[in-house]
């Protein structure tokens, strides 16, 4: 009932003319790899598992839309236990120091594609901020039909130079150009706080029950 309830009015909070909104970035299926070249043999990949933030987005306006977001990158994993601790090392991330990446957009470009947009941005990685244009496609603006609230998803691409954040370790061998894609779906703000709280409520609820 709690839940019902709840969701009922995130129903009501999400609705909103043409999907312009403020929206949250879904944890769960928000996520980024790196690529970059090893002594020009493979192509190794590192991910990132979780990205959060906010995006205000109006698909009839999309030169006015924003994005933060804060990437924390205790989640980037290559799969090889050695390579991880290394990035996670001073040599390279400095966990320990810099958390965190972020990201904050400055100006929005449409282009000759009605789906993509440039959107650049100040990106802080390891201490050090840097300018940076993200090659934007929208793949969808709709309603999630899990949530029944209004929904957008991203892929977003760049090309980076190790170097200008002070990772150059190991260039050349190891390529200062690494390629940045990011995969992200939002939900309308709103109506997803309340889904998430109603779903907390409810589940806290069940277990007093068993109690």
């Amino acid at each position: 009932m709690i839940r019902r309830t709840a969701f009922a009015l995130a129903l009501a909070l999400a609705a909103c003319p043409l999907w312009a909104a403020t929206y949250t970035l879904e944890p769960n299926h928000s996520m980024g790899t790196l690529r970059w070249s090893h002594l020009d043999f493979a192509n190794p990949t590192a991910q990132f598992t979780r990205v959060e933030g906010t995006l205000e987005f109006d698909p009839a306006n999309p030169r006015m839309a924003s994005v933060m977001v804060t990437i924390p990158l205790v989640n980037l994993s290559s799969g090889i236990p050695d390579l991880d601790e290394n990035l996670r090392s001073p040599a390279f991330f400095d966990l320990a120091r810099f958390p965190t990446a972020t990201f904050k957009s400055t100006k929005v470009e449409t282009t000759a594609m009605a789906n993509q947009l440039k959107v650049t941005g100040n990106l802080t990685v390891h201490g050090i901020t840097r300018p940076v244009t993200l090659d934007v496609t929208i793949n969808k603006v709709g309603e999630n039909p899990r949530l029944k609230l209004p929904a957008v998803g991203f892929e977003a691409m760049a090309t980076l130079k190790r170097s200008d954040f002070g990772l150059g370790k190991f260039v050349p061998q190891v390529s200062d150009e690494v390629t940045l894609h990011i995969t992200t779906q939002a939900n309308e703000a709103k109506g997803y706080a309340a889904y998430l709280k109603a779903d907390a409520e409810e589940e806290a609820a069940a277990k007093a029950a068993k109690k």
